[in-house]
């Protein structure tokens, strides 16, 4: 090893990083950590104040794939330069006080996770934003774009392209970055966190899931972070660009992030109870009842970009509606029913995407989780289901009745500002936490209205 790298995550979920020589190495610097300006990172800290150090985990620590150097890799947590106290701030430490109250709660011992890793795959992307101009294209060679593009210069392509939408499960040759995408998963798994399987998605040009066993949430936001490393960097590797942005392509399939989540005590699964719908526990459904109820609020943190909402439309897959069912893709909660073991029974949130900080999104459906239990809101008496049926053809005035998140990332952050207490509870997060994540989203809300978009040149130029 000659070189230490540690990674850290700021408040709007973006990873960063800060390289050492070996030279370095030493036992007072995985005991204090190293400085770094805390008010030139996303959120963390005004000027006056921004000393602050980042200390490696050292359970973290992996030998990174892609440097050339020989280089040990440390997810850290943030805290602070003089007492070395762990910032309220950090993201990570907010999903290991959410374990901790959960523990103190004596609900469960594990809060378990598995994160769905949707990307598109793309080979040409290019972008430019000015006062006068606001363009993109992206090109893939999936769906026969990049040809299109310089008909000119045209080569026969003896190739069958994917058909619009039928993508899923794509075999090879049609799914030209099998390969690709095996590598990314056999990274992720000598990181240190097992895959379940991967494949081609519904987008046919050219998207991509990858899906891992559960583990703790302690590790869950760590594994987010590494697993969308290593795909980006995979892809950059082979000439292609990685991205998780929830609706890069009009009227083609979004891309989420769902959660996978279980709780289990002295190893037994608590959401388990065979005979009752679907087998679930009393547990499980007032789990599941704490989150629907908060729902609208925690949906700034699951889905906590403009883009977002472009994906929360009917059609696609996306559920907006606030209620669960066994097996249904059109509600926030789907209870699958290919884990029928007393091992394996879990819920899925569907609503979320991977813009969201993953430790804060997973920790605000935590503590909505524990509020449900602790107070026993039962999803069945507040028309929150089970619906087994399609929701986006149920009856207008039936479909009125059930409770959706917001249509915009201001109607979320407005939901938030309206229930946001019980994530206050055991100091889980800190009210200065959610106020500064508020006013930075308003600020990109802002960012975006204040441009004319390209298509409005399209409809109003010629008024």
């Amino acid at each position: 090893i000659t070189t230490l790298d540690f990674k850290y995550t700021d408040l709007l979920g973006k990873m960063r990083h800060l390289t050492l020589p070996i030279s370095r190495f030493s036992k007072e610097l995985f005991e204090n950590g190293e400085a770094f300006d805390a008010s030139s990172t996303s959120g963390l800290k005004s000027v006056e104040a921004g000393d602050m150090v980042i200390i490696p985990d050292i359970s973290t620590g992996m030998v990174d794939p892609f440097w050339d150097s020989h280089t040990l890799s440390f997810i850290c947590g943030i805290a602070d330069a003089e007492t070395k106290e762990f910032y309220s701030m950090d993201p990570r430490g907010v999903s290991f006080k959410a374990y901790e109250y959960l523990k103190s709660k004596n609900i469960a011992d594990e809060s378990l996770w598995a994160p769905e890793f949707e990307f598109y795959l793309f080979d040409k992307l290019f972008y430019k934003n000015s006062d006068n101009a606001a363009m993109y294209y992206i090109g893939s060679e999936e769906n026969n774009w990049n040809e299109v593009e310089n008909l000119s210069s045209f080569e026969n392509d003896e190739s069958v392209k994917i058909r619009k939408n039928d993508g899923y499960h794509a075999n090879p040759p049609t799914d030209i970055y099998y390969q690709v995408r095996d590598d990314m998963a056999e990274l992720i798994e000598r990181a240190g966190y097992k895959v379940r399987y991967h494949h081609h998605e519904v987008g046919e040009a050219s998207q991509h899931e990858i899906e891992v066993l559960p583990v703790n949430i302690t590790k869950a936001g760590d594994m987010v972070q590494i697993a969308k490393y290593i795909i980006k960097m995979v892809a950059n590797e082979e000439g292609l660009v990685a991205s998780f942005m929830p609706k890069p392509l009009y009227n083609r399939a979004g891309t989420g992030m769902h959660f996978h989540q279980l709780l289990k005590k002295n190893g037994k699964n608590l959401f388990y109870k065979k005979g009752e719908y679907a087998d679930l526990s009393e547990t499980a459904l007032y789990y599941i009842g704490g989150i629907l109820k908060h729902g609208k609020a925690i949906t700034a943190f699951l889905n906590p970009s403009t883009n977002s909402y472009k994906r929360l439309v009917p059609g696609f897959e996306a559920p907006t509606s606030l209620v669960f069912s066994k097996g249904n893709r059109s509600a926030a909660i789907r209870i699958p029913k290919n884990f029928t073991s007393e091992a394996e029974k879990r819920i899925e949130y569907r609503t979320g995407d991977a813009t969201a900080n993953p430790y804060l999104a997973m920790a605000a459906l935590l503590m909505a989780a524990i509020d449900g239990i602790e107070n026993k809101i039962d999803p069945r008496t507040l028309n929150m289901g089970p619906y087994d049926q399609n929701l986006d053809h149920l009856p207008k005035n039936k479909l009125k009745k059930i409770n959706k998140v917001a249509e915009n990332l201001e109607g979320a952050l407005q939901d938030l500002k309206k229930d946001y207490k019980f994530l206050l509870k055991g100091d889980v997060f800190s009210e200065e936490l959610i106020m500064k994540y508020i006013s930075m989203k308003e600020k990109e809300i802002a960012e975006i209205r204040n441009r004319p978009h390209p298509y409005e040149i399209d409809m109003y130029f010629n008024c």
